[in-house]
């Protein structure tokens, strides 16, 4: 049984189509439905009868008008509607919906409106519960926000009424299929081959370590690219809002936090993820991101034996990620002296990555600095390589580049009782620099 045929006007109009969208998109889920297709087959089923069900509309549009509205039925049907062909492009870094009618994207590090568009508000949300229903999540007036992720790993959050004032927001941050690699890194610029070998030869030898950096600047992607440092044999327990890290070992035990039910009940944070976690036997614990009380316990484990920890925080500059996770640890709701926490930093974090996406959009490690131990109430911290803006183009281009500051850190006897010992030349740094790497 089909829906009524709605009628051919002499020229139709925006709304015409929309009417036109909905026929079409009503009869191919009744006959889904009906025919009982599984979803495996339901992208041929799809295609070969939108025509059919076109025809019954008894309209000749032209021939890339039509096309057009069928790439928009099938993407609604089969995919996440006009946002599917953003995704599908391996240039878009970032899509952005601010409301039905204001589409961006990130590419190649620079933002820029689309001509895409959807129908209404109504078909903003029905896309944003298309991504979350799958996962058990919900968004509506109660509970107006929500993370998820779609089955690639790539990061959603979805924001709508009454917080999202323009109409629904939608903000996905897309991860490659394939997973990159540290000498793509290399090869773009974005860290030296230096300060490469000595980053794995510090996840290697277990040193706990904290991937700092703004919204945006890729420290997600960097988490990835030293976890894979991580030995084989060991056992990885990856701790996570949504799950996004993409670690090629064999032996991963993922976990995912859980929000409150409708309720308000049974929510499952990231600190009750990092608690159950010990009691998991693991061998190393990645964090995707520190931001609430659980810092506290990341500290602990890492005081506890648990070492080679890796985890990411939300500062400009490793200074910052210091007064960061103090703010964090202060969150855990324990009444502990600034000084005792700063000693539990200082003791359990070994080095701190900067992460920053430049002016330009280039994304670049910045700054290598371990956490050298206190002074007084003081955290030490000495730069061992570190980025040195020179200029910037007429074009925008930010000029500079990464250097060794010509200081060995601290810890270099356990990496060389690790079995890492890094060559002189690591820590040499280019007769043209005048770092001033301890601060």
């Amino acid at each position: 049984m089909t829906l009524p045929v709605p009628a051919a006007p002499k020229s139709l109009t925006s709304q015409d189509l929309l009417r036109l969208k909905k026929y079409l998109s009503d009869n191919l889920l009744r006959a889904v439905e009906m025919e009982g297709i599984p979803a495996g087959e339901r992208n041929a089923f799809l295609q070969k009868n939108i025509m059919h069900v076109y025809e019954q509309t008894k309209l000749k549009l032209p021939e890339d008008l039509r096309k057009q509205i069928f790439d928009q039925v099938l993407d609604d049907l089969l995919g996440y509607g006009p946002i599917q062909s953003l995704l599908d492009d391996p240039d878009v870094s970032e899509i952005m919906v601010n409301g039905p009618k204001k589409v961006f994207v990130e590419k190649k590090g620079q933002l820029s409106k689309t001509n895409i568009a959807f129908d209404d508000d109504d078909h903003v949300i029905r896309v944003i519960e298309r991504i979350i229903l799958p996962l058990g999540r919900r968004v509506d007036f109660d509970s107006p926000t929500v993370d998820a992720r779609l089955p690639d790993g790539s990061r959603v959050n979805a924001v709508v009424r009454p917080v999202a004032i323009d109409g629904p927001s939608i903000t996905i941050r897309k991860f490659r299929k394939d997973k990159l690699q540290v000498e793509e890194l290399i090869n773009f610029g974005s860290m030296t081959r230096q300060m490469a070998d000595f980053l794995q030869a510090c996840v290697k030898a277990r040193f706990n370590i904290v991937i700092s950096g703004g919204t945006g600047s890729g420290k997600t992607t960097l988490l990835n690219v030293m976890s894979g440092f991580i030995p084989e044999n060991e056992r990885i327990i990856t701790i996570e809002d949504a799950a996004e890290l993409q670690l090629q070992q064999d032996h991963v035990m993922r976990m995912e936090t859980k929000p409150a039910s409708s309720e308000g009940h049974n929510a499952v944070s990231i600190r009750d993820l990092v608690k159950n976690s010990l009691r998991m036997r693991p061998d190393r614990i990645v964090v995707g991101e520190v931001r609430g009380g659980e810092a506290l316990d990341m500290l602990q484990a890492m005081n506890t034996g648990h070492d080679g920890s890796l985890t990411t925080v939300h500062a400009n500059a490793p200074r910052d990620a210091i007064s960061r996770i103090e703010t964090l640890v202060l969150m855990a709701g324990m009444d502990l002296p600034l000084k005792v926490v700063r000693q539990q930093i200082s003791s359990a974090v070994d080095l701190i990555v900067q992460q920053t996406r430049l002016k330009d959009g280039q994304r670049k490690v910045t700054a290598v600095t371990e956490v050298a131990g206190m002074e007084g109430e003081i955290i030490v911290l000495t730069d061992i390589f570190k980025f040195n803006q020179t200029g910037v183009t007429e074009d925008g281009k930010v000029l500079g580049e990464v250097n060794a500051t010509g200081i060995r850190p601290n810890f270099t006897p356990r990496l060389e009782a690790a079995g890492f010992k890094l060559s002189a030349d690591i820590f040499a740094p280019k007769a043209s620099s005048n770092p001033n790497a301890r601060r």
